[in-house]
């Protein structure tokens, strides 16, 4: 009698492979605390990376690699100064680049995906929440899956100390950046 393999799978998960991030339908935003009460949010318009679909998913992984210099908030003198040595410095540091080391399935698509996050030349570990969103087919036939994920840093472990105190206390900045990340990856 033959047996027959079973994929553990669920239909829902990825097919094994390689996927390439479409930066068309993917957003890597960011927020931060000012004045210690209202939230500053922005985002990075130029990334590339690939996510590989193993058999399970703690044997995938990704890899995004991001020009800092397409940070953005709306405001250019704010830009100006994130681009500048104080936070970024993206004349030294023209990228910023994410690895993953593990990825952790919680099941029905939630788990934690850890990796070496690069800012200045500067590699810290994050551990980022993530959700598989789902699969889709385009109207060109092309297959998609889609993937959120978030976490919060401490952006002075990266070399970005710069504030200013504020007289009635507290700091200008906050150390804390949230990292909020949607992205849409399509089989190749």
């Amino acid at each position: 009698m033959a047996s027959t393999a079973t994929d553990t799978r669920t239909t829902n998960f990825p097919a094994t492979g390689t996927w390439v991030i479409d930066k068309s339908h993917s957003s890597l935003d960011f927020v931060a605390k000012h004045l210690m009460v209202t939230k500053v949010r922005g985002s990075f318009g130029e990334f590339s990376g690939t996510i590989v679909i193993g058999d399970t998913p703690e044997e995938s992984s990704a890899e995004a690699v991001i020009n800092a210099a397409s940070l953005t908030t709306g405001d250019e003198k704010r830009d100006g100064h994130l681009h500048s040595p104080d936070f970024l410095d993206v004349e030294n540091h023209p990228e910023l680049t994410f690895k993953t080391t593990s990825i952790e399935s919680h099941g029905d698509g939630d788990g934690t995906v850890t990796g070496d996050l690069t800012i200045k030349g500067i590699t810290r570990p994050v551990t980022l929440k993530a959700t598989f969103e789902g699969l889709a087919q385009d109207p060109w036939g092309g297959e998609r899956a889609a993937f959120s994920a978030v976490t919060e840093i401490n952006r002075e472990d990266w070399g970005m100390t710069w504030n200013q105190a504020l007289e009635a206390g507290g700091v200008l900045v906050s150390k804390k950046v949230k990292l909020e990340i949607d992205v849409q990856a399509v089989r190749q």
